[in-house]
């Protein structure tokens, strides 16, 4: 499963959805609970840093790529790794 979060509002998530065509659910957290609880909260500003976790089945997070390197082929380099790794 995917999802995305970001510290973006409600209605920002909805319109990048929609022109980006997403077909994951993208969650805000504008408060930055969540990127709080994962370590990627920006102190003193609105945003978090670019990260990807990698949760198995069990709920444990197996990878970190934080931050996100290179945007443009991060998909690939994050399904090589679950291929690689993670277990049907």
């Amino acid at each position: 499963m995917i999802i995305g979060i970001s510290t973006d509002t409600l209605q920002m998530q909805e319109k990048f959805t929609e022109k980006e065509n997403l077909t994951f659910p993208l969650f805000a957290d504008p408060e930055q609970k969540i990127a709080k609880a994962f370590g990627v909260a920006t102190p003193g500003k609105t945003t978090a840093r670019r990260a990807t976790f990698i949760i198995n089945k069990a709920g444990v997070v197996t990878k970190i790529f934080d931050p996100v390197k290179n945007a443009g082929g991060h998909p690939e380099e994050v399904l090589e790794y679950a291929k690689k790794n993670l277990k049907k």
